[in-house]
């Protein structure tokens, strides 16, 4: 249990950030903003506040930026001392999880409500890792830093050293009633997986930091799934093998399936044939790999380590992600590989998702939906008013380039590539950008909690916005990438945020209500017939 505080005379703060020079530099006045608004609350409950870390003028920025800088911070952090990590960041959790798995104190993690500085999706790739140690800790979120919000829930954890919030609206599957029919096709699909079993591959584990990502092998392997590890150094050497006519094939599969490229000439700011073709061998690469190893789902990491030598690999993902995809032949025998099927890709090697999406792919077919689902960022989100006066609060999902087509209005035609923005993405690479289609989804996250896997799933509402509100909130987070207008039934933001135990969320289509209602449900019963602790989130009835 933490220790309880009333009145700290100090409290400690600390900025986790990336490992990318670039990205860190640029959040830098945000950061520097936030942190300011909140020592200003501090300072008016009576605490001083020391910054555990200064700013270091020769990179530029102030955060902790590697996992070697972080325990040369914690050790000059009293054990006992409240601690804050404020983030107005993307960070890399595994930065300071060691520090904040010894440390004894309160511990809270804070960020800013903004689709342009990404704090609130970092905080949550590390509550999700925090979650997975078993490290006690507390959570607050605010846009204003001045909202009575906020003002409570700070002034609560400064006084108890905990805080709390309204998760009212998750039940455990077993207070839900469930159709016969659901229940036997969810179990009907664990035993067959149980049974025949399928491998994972993963191309280099642990992108970016995300410990919660990382499916232990022993609690994986009782869902019938293994993994194959997988090295992106194999990946850029069997790019080096697809031969050029090979490439343009799939690049001309794209144009006239009408995926529109927005290409210019200068490769460090536009997106160039050059860099598409690359991503052509990629995807090439990628499908025989899978092919040779017999994968069932493939997840590629790019960051880091491929990213300094070829072209992102989004593209690729989205187009993994569709059963109507670019043929790719088996190099000697020329027999087609996973002919019409979708070869399901876990983006940034998330395996969480890889296992909810290769679920989800195989029983979506079962039951003779669309099968095609992917991963996005909970990005952000805020109300919006329809024309009939009602209000509902409309996230933002957002990903790099994962979704796939089929989400999108229109499919391929609906489709743009734009270059990656250089700031993450040196050597630039197209994504595949849609709006995703109205309509109902099941939302759903596998994550590690208390040495076991839990399951979280809802119902959502993919939403039509106004052209100048998509483009509005494309401006305000990342206008290069695929997006989801998703309203979440039954679940209020502040309880999303509460309770999610991820930065991504899985989604996927259904024909209407009343088949994403059954869908879930028997989803739910095949994760619960996998050894998984099942919850129900919000309404969906």
């Amino acid at each position: 249990m933490p220790k309880k505080t009333t009145s700290p005379t100090t409290v400690y703060l600390i900025a986790n950030g990336d490992l990318r020079t670039s990205a860190n530099q640029k959040c830098e006045a945000a950061q520097a903003a936030m942190e300011k608004l909140i020592v200003a609350a501090l300072k008016k409950e009576g605490c001083k506040v020391q910054r555990a870390h200064s700013f270091n003028k020769l990179k530029g920025h102030g955060f902790i930026d590697s996992q070697k800088y972080g325990m040369e911070v914690f050790q000059e952090i009293p054990a006992d001392a409240p601690l804050i990590v404020a983030e107005a960041v993307w960070q890399y959790s595994h930065h300071i999880l060691h520090g904040l798995l010894t440390h004894r104190g309160p511990i809270l993690t804070l960020a800013n409500w903004s689709g342009t500085w990404p704090g609130l999706v970092g905080m949550l790739n590390l509550n999700g890792s925090l979650k997975k140690a078993g490290v006690k800790y507390s959570t607050l979120w605010s846009e204003t830093f001045k909202d009575p919000f906020f003002q409570a829930g700070l002034k609560k954890w400064l006084k108890k050293g905990r805080l709390s919030h309204d998760v009212s609206h998750v039940r455990a599957l077993k207070d839900v009633k469930v159709p016969v029919a659901a229940r036997k096709e969810g179990e009907r699909f664990a035993k067959g997986l149980l049974k025949y079993k399928a491998i994972m591959g993963v191309f280099d584990e642990g992108c970016m930091g995300m410990y919660n990502a990382i499916l232990p092998d022993e609690l994986l392997h009782k869902t019938g799934v293994f993994k194959e590890r997988l090295s992106q150094s194999a990946l850029y050497a069997a790019m080096l093998e697809v031969s050029d006519p090979e490439a343009r094939a799939v690049y001309q599969w794209y144009v006239d399936k009408g995926l529109r490229f927005d290409f210019g000439k200068n490769e460090e700011t536009c997106l160039t044939l050059k860099q598409v073709l690359q991503q052509c061998k990629m995807y090439i690469a990628a499908v025989r790999i899978a092919d040779d190893f017999g994968c069932s789902t493939i997840g590629i990491q790019y960051q880091q380590g491929l990213k300094d030598l070829a072209p992102a690999s989004d593209l690729v993902e989205g187009t993994l992600n569709n059963v109507d995809r670019p043929p790719v032949y088996r190099k000697n025998s020329g027999e087609e590989l996973y002919a019409h099927e979708a070869l399901p890709h876990f983006n940034e090697v998330d395996e969480c998702a890889g296992l909810d999406g290769l679920v989800t792919y195989r029983l979506w077919r079962q039951l003779g939906f669309e099968p095609e689902n992917t991963l996005h960022d909970l990005r952000w989100g805020r109300p919006y008013v329809f024309e009939d006066g009602r209000e509902e609060y409309v996230w933002v999902f957002l990903i790099s380039g994962a979704a796939p087509p089929a989400h999108f209005i229109d499919g391929w035609h609906g489709a743009l590539s734009e270059r990656q923005p250089s700031m993450y993405f040196r050597l630039g690479g197209g994504t595949l950008k849609g709006i995703s289609k109205p309509g109902w989804i099941v939302w759903s996250r596998i994550y590690v909690a208390e040495g076991s896997l839990h399951f979280d799933t809802g119902l959502g509402e993919v939403v039509a916005l106004p052209e100048n509100e998509t483009e509005e909130r494309w401006a305000l987070t990342t206008s290069q990438w695929p997006i989801m207008h998703t309203v979440l039934k039954g679940i209020t933001r502040d309880q999303m945020m509460a309770r999610h135990a991820s930065n991504h969320i899985q989604v996927v289509y259904a024909p209407d209500k009343e088949s994403a209602r059954f869908g879930l449900l028997a989803k739910a019963c095949a994760m619960r017939s996998l050894g998984m602790e099942v919850s129900i989130c919000g309404d969906i009835q």
